[in-house]
């Protein structure tokens, strides 16, 4: 009874997300008494996941694999997870494991809990505590199929370092036709990338046009964060696609998220919900993120952003 998880990737180089599964995968194997085995699709260097808990990792390299497809992916994680054994399969709530975690679960047979954020309370019968109602609650949800498919949300249980010596081996798949093909890939050019990032700055139509986004770069930079924007900020072309977040755009799950300029329509806020501090920044007191954030300042986003940012390389000088 082994457990494994889907290790993702991006340019060859594991993702945060995967560490925090192998953490996580790590800890709920000890209390199961079992091993962790990772998945790692097209990975530059599969066994440098060792040093987070991982056993073994299957490595699989093919081209046709460098770009995700859910038909594809979750067809080979699959595959993988019959050939080991395992009863126990562990994917991250990430924006492409959305599409692929519904079909990996009929595949597999396997009752499926998304958004997972602790281990889980009881073994027998299996509890796992996840966020339900877009965020706004907490459900225990008992998974009683013979495999059972988590999907964790991302900074819910951090990275914890369990160094081990891992063994890598070549796993060949066998890949279905599928009828999808992908067009184009919108790539947000962020040194730090929303899925990964533990703060995102993130602004909306407050702005007034594209040409004001070196402040919110800017604050980014100085905080080590993902820049993101609202769904109008996106559609009207200000912002790449690949920044939208929200409950149609991206998930974020970060430890701090700014909102400047963005007055918190329900689909933005569903989508950020699970950001553990909320700050907005917003000139009309009576904008609904006031009443979902932790913090709030009523001001002009072109007074307030480059004071905090002054503020901030100060405070950076003199502690570093």
């Amino acid at each position: 009874m082994s457990i494994l998880i889907y290790a993702e990737t991006q340019d060859g180089q594991y993702s945060k997300s995967a560490f925090e599964l192998a953490s996580y995968a790590h800890a709920l194997a000890s209390t199961l008494n079992t091993s962790v085995t990772a998945l790692a699709i097209n990975a530059s260097d599969p066994k440098s996941i060792e040093r987070y808990g991982v056993n073994k990792v299957l490595e699989v390299k093919n081209t046709v694999l460098s770009t995700f497809s859910a038909q594809l992916y979750a067809n080979v994680i699959s595959q993988a997870a019959k050939s080991d054994g395992s009863s126990i399969v562990i994917v991250s709530s990430s924006a492409d494991s959305k599409f692929l975690a519904p079909l990996l679960a009929v595949k597999l047979e396997a009752a499926f809990a998304s958004n997972v954020v602790a281990l889980p309370t009881s073994i027998a019968p299996f509890l796992v505590k996840r966020t339900v109602f877009t965020n706004k609650a907490f459900g225990i949800t008992e998974l009683n199929s013979d495999v059972k498919l988590l999907a964790l949300s991302k900074n819910a249980f951090g990275l914890i370092e369990n160094p081990s010596i891992a063994s890598v081996v070549a796993f060949d798949v066998t890949l279905p036709s599928i009828t999808q093909s992908v067009t184009g890939i919108d790539k947000a050019t962020d040194k730090v990338t929303i899925a990964d990032a533990e703060i995102v700055v993130s602004a909306g139509r407050g702005l007034k046009g594209p040409e004001n986004w070196n402040i919110i770069e800017e604050l980014a930079e100085v905080l080590g964060a993902a820049t993101a924007c609202s769904k109008p900020v996106s559609d009207m072309g200000w912002r790449p696609h690949g920044e939208h977040v929200g409950q149609t755009g991206k998930p974020v799950a970060s430890n701090l998220y700014i909102a400047i300029g963005i007055s918190g329509a329900i689909q933005h806020l569903a989508g950020i919900n699970s950001s553990k501090v909320k700050v907005v920044i917003n000139t009309d007191p009576e904008a609904p993120f006031f009443k979902a954030a932790d913090y709030g300042v009523v001001g002009d986003a072109f007074e307030v952003v480059p004071e905090l940012i002054e503020k901030l390389k100060v405070f950076k000088s003199q502690n570093s």
